[in-house]
């Protein structure tokens, strides 16, 4: 798993936008018992803070200490510094896994193995994440031409995987079918630069010229929003499923 989020976690850990309870209420709905979850990549503990009112343990596993030094803090909530493909667990341990904006970072063959080691067989296992948001015309020619033309050449490749709704990921599990989900909030202009500054293409457009990509934007982004109604959407990406006999 690459670790692209280090460097910017105090920052990541700020504007990332939260996903919503009810989301993780309904993936902990499919779980037949609620012992143990995992949430890997857990970057700041968002979903594994939200899976800890439904589960009498949560562990997280992040590879980067900054994220995790950032993490939201529960009785119940352990969190640990090792490698999603390659865990600490014993076999057959948990309930659910999740994974939120991160299962493109990882190698799927060494993944897939682990998660069927240590998921239960009658467990559950969730990827989920956010696709590219949307908010008014004007701002999302901005946006839209940030994203493609100005840092486009800096994405990873695996970004695509998010570009196409993550409908193109390997998903070796028997897939129970989900309802759709969004999310909206109204943004400040900080929060609305934060969050670009957040990406990971920004930090290498910035590794790679030493120029913050935002700042050629910043002047009539931030004119614009300040006109606008400040809304923003996003949709919501989730693959649910269980385990087949043998991977």
């Amino acid at each position: 798993m690459k670790d692209n989020f280090s460097a910017q976690a105090t920052k990541y850990a700020q504007n990332r936008p939260q996903y919503p309870q009810a989301l993780i209420d309904y993936i902990a709905s499919f779980a037949q018992e609620r012992g143990k979850a995992l949430d890997l990549a857990t970057g700041n503990g968002q979903v594994a803070h939200k899976l800890a009112s439904k589960f009498e343990t949560v562990f997280a596993t992040d590879i980067s200490q900054k994220q995790l030094d950032q993490a939201e803090k529960a009785s119940n909530i352990i969190y640990k510094l090792e490698r999603a493909e390659q865990t600490s667990f014993e076999d057959n341990t948990f309930d659910l896994i999740t994974v939120a904006q991160a299962v493109h970072w990882f190698d799927f063959t060494v993944f897939y193995k682990e998660i069927y080691r240590i998921l239960k067989p009658e467990g559950v296992f969730a990827i989920l994440g956010y696709g590219l948001f949307s908010t008014n015309e004007r701002a999302d020619a901005i946006i839209s031409h940030f994203y493609r033309d100005i840092i486009g050449p800096y994405w990873d490749a695996e970004r695509r995987y998010v570009e196409e709704n993550y409908q193109t990921i390997p998903f070796p599990f028997k897939e129970i079918e989900t309802i759709t989900w969004t999310n909206d909030f109204e943004w400040t202009t900080g929060q609305l630069l934060g969050y670009l500054e957040s990406w990971s293409a920004t930090q290498h457009y910035k590794s790679k010229t030493g120029i913050n990509p935002v700042d050629l934007v910043r002047g009539e982004l931030s004119l614009v929003w300040e006109a606008s109604d400040k809304k923003v959407h996003f949709p919501l990406l989730l693959r649910v499923g269980r385990p087949y006999t043998k991977f």
